[in-house]
């Protein structure tokens, strides 16, 4: 029973902070250091299995919350392959683009897979980049152009997002946060930029969900399957709640404070790492 508590918290915050710029992998680390381990000593990591899962539940709730723009792309991207309608078709341009800008993080995602699961996990990495890309979050929310459009993505703007979302890989960087950063700072409107983030996370999310989920069967991790099976459901549930807050917030105010949130959770991190009142 304290396992199942534990991972329907764990899945509460997944949903909670995975469409929001403050690094659901980060959290998932950090409440993490609440759990004893089994020996009920030391500190307890959730791991990149269960992180991977359980982001297959927020990323249906994307699925679902944008299943209209996924559909019409959809359709209008096979279209676009057999001929019927021209490439410079928007919604072609778009199918392509999150084809085209998930090419980086698989291929990063597959040769780094041994720092992701063990070196970039350490909490003297994440507090550096929750406070390094909470600030550069800030900078192209204050200095970006806001004037372009979802619509009007270009390939070259849709492959530097891509680029951006590599940065995901590392917890504490946030994969909203770093490829809307990437659009701000492209001058696209906040509510553009989240939008586009979104939808590029979806193949390459499911695509890490469904393999750690077949790696689960042979290298069982913290939790079991039915435990990361009922988190998965928490975070879901609450991130579709999330996408609603965030999407109608962005369209009217700015990010500083998920710039402020980071930067303050950044710095207690670095002190209580300092004290050693945490181990990295």
């Amino acid at each position: 029973m304290e396992h199942l508590l534990q991972a329907l918290l764990l899945g509460l915050v997944q949903g909670l902070t995975e469409f929001l710029p403050v690094s659901s992998s980060a959290h998932l680390r950090l409440v993490g250091l609440l759990f004893p381990q089994g020996d009920g000593a030391g500190e307890f990591d959730p791991g990149a299995t269960f992180t991977a899962i359980t982001q297959l539940g927020t990323e249906l709730a994307v699925v679902i919350y944008f299943r209209k723009d996924i559909g019409r792309i959809l359709t209008q991207w096979s279209r676009g392959l057999t001929g019927k309608i021209p490439q410079s078709d928007p919604d072609v341009r778009m199918g392509w683009l999150v084809v085209i800008g998930t090419v980086p993080i698989v291929l990063a995602g597959y040769f780094f897979q041994e720092a992701i699961r063990s070196t970039f996990r350490s909490l003297w990495i994440v507090a550096i980049v929750l406070i390094g890309f909470g600030l550069l979050l800030g900078l192209a929310d204050r200095l970006g152009r806001q004037q372009l459009r979802f619509e009007q993505m270009s390939y070259r703007h849709g492959i530097a997002v891509g680029l951006a979302q590599v940065l995901a890989l590392v917890p504490g960087v946030s994969r909203s946060g770093a490829t809307t950063t990437a659009g701000l700072a492209l001058g696209y409107s906040r509510p553009a930029a989240a939008r586009f983030s979104f939808l590029l996370a979806v193949p390459a999310v499911f695509g890490s969900g469904l393999y750690e989920l077949l790696q689960s069967f042979s290298e069982p991790g913290p939790y079991s399957l039915g435990e990361t099976f009922a988190a998965t459901v928490v975070a879901f549930v609450v991130g579709f709640l999330v996408i609603a807050f965030f999407m109608n917030y962005i369209s009217r105010r700015s990010f500083a404070p998920f710039v402020v949130y980071r930067v303050v959770l950044g710095v207690v991190l670095l002190v209580l790492l300092s004290l050693g009142v945490v181990s990295a």
